[in-house]
């Protein structure tokens, strides 16, 4: 399957976000049901995960963040802590080095990922948590990754199309690029996906994500 794209600006189809009542419809009862299960299942997982996380630095198992949503509304999206309690204002230090261009912030080596961080991250095992989000409804398995606040405030109209879908806990870009991309070539990917968004579309990516997570082939910090 071709993933390659072209360098010239893609525009998302009307068609593939209005309607398709059948494809929605079965994509929302595969994300409440994988989601259900997934989380029963890897129960076990997430208490040993909570026990290396607390037992680091004594800081909170879980850290939670406004994020932006289909149609630009927000919400609350749950992660794995896999950064120093107080991250997000050491960020602030760190904008200088951002190794990316666009509304979005990445780069290697961040001083603030912990020690059980770094594993955590290197396999994607900060985003469980968002099953949660998946099987109350506000998340999909498949689709953009959703943006911060401040990232979206920075959007063009063009870029805004990435949100005209409900945000997945992967993608296109994470099951081909695995955060290698550039802010340009994320929101053409994900225009990508939903142009060419289906059932066994969605399968494949998570199948694809699934060997990135025990492949990894390029890790940035978010």
């Amino acid at each position: 399957m071709d993933m390659g794209y072209s360098s010239s600006p893609a525009y998302v189809k009307q068609s593939k976000v209005k309607g398709r009542p059948l494809y929605h419809g079965i994509k929302r009862l595969f994300d409440f049901l994988a989601s259900l299960v997934a989380l029963i299942l890897l129960s076990p997982l997430f208490l040993w995960l909570a026990i290396k996380i607390h037992s680091e630095d004594g800081g909170p198992v879980f850290y939670s963040q406004i994020r932006i949503g289909k149609d630009e509304k927000p919400f609350r999206i749950y992660k794995f802590r896999s950064m120093v309690v107080n991250a997000e204002k050491l960020k602030k230090d760190l904008l200088e080095q951002n190794e990316v261009e666009g509304a979005m912030f990445k780069m290697h080596d961040d001083p603030r990922i912990t020690k059980i961080g770094k594993f955590i991250r290197a396999h994607s095992l900060d985003e469980l948590p968002q099953l949660w989000n998946v099987l109350i409804g506000n998340m999909s398995l498949v689709g953009p990754r959703p943006p911060l606040p401040d990232e979206v405030e920075q959007y063009t109209d063009y870029d805004k199309q990435r949100l005209l879908v409900k945000p997945g806990c992967s993608g296109l870009w994470q099951a081909t690029s695995r955060n290698a991309a550039d802010f340009a070539e994320m929101v053409q990917l994900d225009i990508e996906y939903i142009n060419r968004s289906g059932v066994f579309f969605d399968l494949w990516i998570i199948f694809k994500t699934i060997g990135v997570i025990f492949h990894p082939n390029g890790m940035y910090e978010e």
